[in-house]
């Protein structure tokens, strides 16, 4: 999995007259949780365009003065009306222990349900949460469709990714093959002239 670099500042000040100094600034107040001391600072609100803005998952390498920091993104708050990021919560992760992140879906393959018979597909997840060491994180979990027929889905416990533990319900549907109007209507029509020939054969 890639990692962003992001640079921060030690913040001087807590509390809401100190975060709203902060964002008048173009800063976002964040914090560090981790196995020491929490750490306080922020970081431009440009900064987060490669880390927050993308279908993508990354880590984050966060420099605070000489101390440096491998973390996960654990939670944004956003303003509800302009969007903007307001408090963005880290947690540190280290390389000897597993940790939770969604990772992105990368669909692969051709369905013989569309090739085929007309359908069309419905991606119901885009990010499996994971739990693995960092070193065995990948930037995608590949899903095969070259076996998914219309009206089919591919679930989560259909897929495995070696090294790590999915943690989505197995029964929750990745993408599936949704029958359109016009492959129903292919269809329905198909079943009429088959009934057509039944009823003229028997006729004769």
């Amino acid at each position: 999995m890639k990692v962003i670099a992001l640079k921060g500042e030690v913040r001087d000040g807590l509390g809401k007259a100190s975060s709203k100094k902060v964002r008048n600034e173009g800063k976002v107040p964040c914090v560090i949780y981790g196995k020491g001391e929490n750490q306080h600072f922020t970081v431009y609100q440009a900064d987060f365009t490669h880390l927050v803005y993308t279908p993508n998952t990354y880590l984050a390498k966060i420099t605070i003065g000489n101390s440096v920091t491998l973390a996960k993104v654990q939670e944004i708050q956003y303003h509800p009306v302009s969007e903007d990021i307001i408090h963005a919560d880290f947690l540190e992760v280290g390389a000897e222990s597993p940790i939770s992140i969604p990772v992105p879906v990368k669909i692969v393959g051709d369905s013989p349900g569309v090739m085929k018979s007309g359908g069309k597909l419905q991606v119901k997840i885009k990010k499996l949460m994971v739990s693995g060491l960092i070193s065995d994180l990948p930037e995608f979990i590949e899903v095969s469709i070259d076996t998914l027929e219309i009206g089919k889905s591919i679930k989560v416990g259909e897929i495995s990714v070696d090294k790590l533990t999915l943690l989505d319900s197995p029964n929750n549907s990745i993408v599936s093959c949704i029958v359109t109007r016009a492959a129903k209507s292919a269809a329905d029509s198909g079943e009429e002239e088959a009934e057509a020939e039944t009823e003229e054969a028997a006729a004769e």
